[in-house]
């Protein structure tokens, strides 16, 4: 398990916290999608848990192993937008437990649940007050903590406020301002922030991405390097695009909220909320500054407009895990475009 460059900084405070015994009862590691807040995750578990002590996982002992010996669950857990809940799988190690989006097996056909549920989070409890099978640590993942449902997070708070002795919990979250002001306050935050233009570029290079498509996918993503890769490997520079040119049909009355709902339920309609969001933002900022922005608009927009909507199209993701129909939600965000 390797870090991203731009951690040094955050891992190495957290690995002396370590090495002094002041590892927090519950960490809450905050960044954007993309910048590798789960990784990091992952390696302060694997600290917990290693036999050496030493400022990194030694990956060599008997815990780094079972903790590096993965499986995925039959059905695959997948989270809302088709991703995999557990990326790398589920550890072998008795004394860990990943929490993330789990099958329903109460529904008929049996799907995913689009939130964190209470009873993950009492069979979680339920776990941790039980000795550690090696006798160093027990250590619960729970991402993304802010997909707790209130009900959940309630029961977590309960385990947060009685803390056992050896016993971690590692929340990961995008949206911090989606979990309680109560469980944030019960957990030591690291926040891990976007690296410098020429790092992120470098980084890119490194995987193997041309500078030029590098360049153009960093702008989209607002710099994030994470994003950027998942981007030139999946395609997903071309989705902005057709994102943008379904909002420009919208602002322009070639197309209609109907016909881009439908379309955009079809497929990846998460990730092209995300876009259109970020598209809206960027072209608030580009017309502050007397500029042209990635929708092209023809006419200068209310900036308040675009940024309200920005907000919008986040609130409309974070819906689509809720009950309601995505088609409805997409309708409702996208009728109101052509106020622009």
């Amino acid at each position: 398990m390797t870090l991203a460059p731009w951690h040094g900084e955050a891992w190495s405070k957290l690995a002396a916290r370590a090495r002094s015994g002041n590892f927090a009862h519950a960490l809450l590691i905050v960044g954007p999608e993309g910048v590798g807040a789960r990784a990091f995750a992952e390696q302060a578990t694997a600290l917990l848990l290693c036999e050496c002590n030493g400022e990194e996982p030694c990956g060599e002992c008997r815990s780094c192993r079972l903790f590096a010996l993965r499986s995925q669950r039959d059905p695959e857990e997948t989270r809302p937008d088709g991703g995999l809940a557990q990326p790398d799988g589920h550890p072998g190690h008795p004394d860990v437990r990943f929490v993330g989006y789990v099958l329903n097996e109460k529904s008929s056909p049996k799907k995913m649940y689009t939130e964190l549920v209470v009873e993950q989070i009492r069979d979680l409890s339920a776990w941790l007050a039980l000795p550690p099978q090696f006798g160093r640590a027990q250590v619960a993942l729970i991402e993304p903590a802010d997909a707790l449902t209130t009900a959940a997070a309630n029961a977590l708070l309960k385990t947060l406020e009685e803390p056992g002795a050896g016993r971690h919990l590692i929340l990961v979250s995008s949206q911090p301002a989606r979990l309680s002001a109560t469980i944030r306050s019960r957990c030591q935050r690291i926040d891990l922030r976007l690296p410098a233009l020429d790092q992120a570029q470098a980084w890119l290079a490194a995987q193997g991405v041309d500078v030029k498509t590098a360049q153009a996918a960093l702008v989209a993503s607002g710099g994030n390097p994470g994003l950027a890769l998942i981007w030139v490997q999946s395609g997903g520079l071309a989705l902005r695009d057709a994102v943008a040119a379904d909002l420009r049909g919208l602002c322009t009355g070639k197309t209609t909220p109907v016909e881009v709902a439908n379309r955009w339920c079809k497929a990846e309609p998460e990730s092209r909320l995300w876009f259109a969001a970020a598209l809206a933002w960027d072209e608030a900022q580009a017309q502050a500054r007397g500029g042209a922005g990635p929708l092209a608009l023809t006419s200068r927009t209310d900036f308040t407009k675009l940024s309200t909507w920005f907000d919008r199209a986040n609130r409309a993701r974070a819906q689509l895990r809720s009950p309601l129909r995505t088609e409805l939600i997409l309708l409702d965000v996208l009728s109101e475009v052509r106020a622009f």
